[in-house]
């Protein structure tokens, strides 16, 4: 009796919303994943599977992947089409198998005294869904229409979905707090991926590239002249000539066009011969100018805009983050050990015939 009292509470809180706030919102039970579902003992069936009490159907597991696979299998012969579609099938139908124990095992747990509060969630999460369309049902009914569902579908889902989520939030233990040394360690571990900021690098470019130069001096080799070019357009922005009419003018590169202008960029993403570049740039300031630099087989003069090399965030500012992610490691650990739990009592049988069926049904359909 008491374990159904609870089961009531919880999808009250979950959907009605009361003055005590659940352990978890609405919204973080959507978001919360489900057992793994990799490694699953193989059901028993031929065009419908047995797990446990509930069925995985043919149509479940075709549904959401025909219309990806369908373009595939008018491609190619069957054979070829089978070793393409076959992943996509295996894990489509352990979704499905995962999702039937869960559910069955929640089914089992809350007692036929759930079905009217689960009626009344379900009832609401359509009004939710219409509203979602602006109150336009028809709108709202050929959304459905797409994802394969009708409302009565739609309804059976929001029901399984509400019954397993509020299982899954019975099963999480007590929440224990996380403690700052934890939260500073675990920043500390992970910072240089997780929080680092990549820098920022802009500037106008002159490109001067000898080997494009006319052969206008056969005695001066075209480096030099290049050089020589370069420190005439240098003299000219030191006495006020505009760098961008400059680098329409002079500039040999792709940037040319934009008067040497480049998009931001990531310093460090810099390759040869440009990141010559991005170290140059450490050491000036926006609209500072700096030329001829000689880098293999060009003669730059660039012109920073902005620069900002990479940090890390600090602690203090990323604490909530580090925080939320070890509450979520720690719900996953659960969960885990649930689907455990679920996998010891699902029943073994021959997979294999109903993942056939639904290869060739598709093939099948697409080609029809």
């Amino acid at each position: 009796m008491v374990k159904k009292t609870v089961w009531l509470l919880l999808v009250f809180l979950l959907l009605a919303g009361c003055s005590e706030k659940p352990k978890y919102t609405a919204e973080e039970l959507a978001r919360m994943p489900l057992a793994k579902r990799d490694g699953l003992p193989e059901p028993s069936g031929g065009f419908a599977l047995a797990v446990g009490e509930q069925a995985v159907t043919a149509e479940e597991v075709i549904g959401p992947v025909f219309e990806k696979l369908a373009q595939v299998a008018q491609k190619g012969d069957f054979e070829r089409f089978k070793q393409l579609a076959e992943p996509v099938i295996e894990q489509q139908l352990v979704n499905r198998i995962s999702d039937a124990l869960l559910y069955s095992r929640a089914r089992k747990d809350a007692g036929e005294k759930i079905d009217d509060e689960l009626d009344k969630a379900a009832t609401a999460e359509v009004r939710r869904f219409v509203i979602d369309f602006g109150g336009d049902y028809a709108k709202a009914e050929q959304a459905l229409k797409q994802m394969g569902m009708d409302w009565g579908k739609f309804e059976q889902y929001q029901r399984r979905r509400i019954l397993s989520q509020s299982y899954i939030a019975q099963q999480m233990p007590k929440e224990q707090p996380v403690t700052y040394s934890e939260m500073l360690t675990r920043y500390n571990e992970t910072k240089e991926q997780l929080y680092t900021k990549a820098g920022v690098l802009q500037f106008r470019l002159i490109d001067i590239e000898p080997a494009k130069l006319p052969d206008t001096d056969p005695n001066k080799p075209r480096v030099q002249q290049a050089k020589e070019i370069a420190e005439q357009i240098v003299g000219r922005i030191n006495l006020g000539d505009d760098f961008e009419k400059l680098a329409k003018d002079h500039s040999q590169g792709h940037r040319a066009i934009s008067g040497g202008l480049g998009r931001k960029l990531d310093p460090e993403s810099l390759a040869a011969p440009y990141d010559v570049l991005a170290v140059r740039a450490e050491t000036m300031k926006p609209g500072e100018v700096a030329g001829p630099i000689e880098a293999e087989g060009h003669i730059f003069i660039m012109q920073l805009v902005e620069y900002q090399p990479k940090s890390v965030e600090p602690f203090e500012k990323v604490q909530s983050q580090v925080k939320a992610r070890i509450s979520f490691e720690r719900m996953r650990q659960a969960i885990d050990k649930l689907n455990a739990e679920l996998l010891q009592q699902a029943s073994t049988a021959d997979r294999a015939r109903f993942m056939d069926f639904c290869v060739r049904e598709i093939y099948t359909m697409a080609n029809r």
